[in-house]
């Protein structure tokens, strides 16, 4: 398959499968109970451990150290972003209908931006590693069933038809898709996708930090908020040892290429060697 195709279909696992995957676990009591204890502090930790060991030490690759500097200003950034404008992971559930009714409109535009970075996050993490990619789609797509819960809660206590709340948030997820094809057809060379990775690093780091990690323990044992998170970093650490990103096939190549090339200037110099002395 093609780039593009496969970077569609990433954000499309992203955005509007985990929208899928919101609906089901809606439906279902237990799930949905479950999983709103439960992947709080898994999430927690894919985030963390996907910004740390995969979205910044490529962007590093690309950049040099001017990736931290890119990842803390994005950091920052949606700190002031989400506190002065919009609030990208909405966190309060309060039961007032008209305070749900008046952040309505927040809530969607924030959404469809955050959807927009999330796609923005897969292409360019493509881009520089098609494996990275990938991993940057589970992991959105797994943060991203529990907020869609969420946000059908805050929609449907506005007033909403359950019709209604699936379309909006329908329309937001495919900013996702939105966001990914601006990357592949507006980006050129490795500088910008470094550069999007060093930012989707800073808001992976961020969210991960700030909105999940201070509501790991919520209505879950802490000793098992603890496992949980810890089997995210876990799983996200071997996920990303064992698939290979594609500077290190780079890498791997050039040092043969380059053992050839050696081998080659070897044999050449023990021929001429040879010769002089037959002279």
């Amino acid at each position: 398959m093609s780039d593009l195709t496969n970077i569609l279909l990433l954000s499309l696992l992203a955005s509007v499968i985990a929208l899928v995957g919101g609906v089901v676990f809606l439906k279902v009591d237990k799930w949905s109970s479950a999983l709103t204890k439960y992947s709080t502090p898994f999430s927690a930790g894919v985030m963390i451990t996907v910004a740390f060991l995969g979205l910044l030490p490529e962007a590093v690759d690309v950049l040099g150290h001017k990736a931290f500097g890119i990842s803390l200003m994005a950091l920052i950034g949606a700190y002031l972003f989400e506190n002065g404008l919009f609030d990208l992971h909405h966190h309060d559930h309060e039961d007032d209908h008209s305070h749900h009714h008046t952040s309505v409109p927040l809530v969607i535009i924030g959404d469809t931006i955050h959807n927009f970075i999330d796609g923005v996050a897969i292409a360019a993490a493509y881009l520089v590693s098609p494996s990275l990619g990938l991993i940057t789609a589970i992991s959105t797509f797994l943060h991203e069933v529990p907020h869609e819960i969420g946000d059908f809660g805050i929609l449907l206590k506005a007033g909403f038809s359950k019709k209604k709340v699936f379309l909006v948030n329908l329309f937001s997820a495919l900013s996702t898709v939105l966001g990914a094809l601006t990357i592949y057809f507006f980006a050129t060379g490795d500088q910008l996708p470094g550069i999007l990775l060093a930012v989707a690093a800073g808001m992976f780091i961020y969210l991960g930090a700030s909105d999940f990690l201070p509501r790991a323990n919520e209505g879950i044992e802490k000793s098992k908020a603890v496992g949980v998170l810890l089997l995210g970093v876990a799983l996200m650490y071997l996920t990303l040892s064992i698939v290979p990103h594609s500077h290190e096939h780079e890498e791997s190549f050039l040092d043969e290429h380059e053992a050839e090339h050696i081998d080659i200037e070897e044999n050449h110099s023990l021929k001429e060697t040879k010769q002089d002395d037959h002279l």
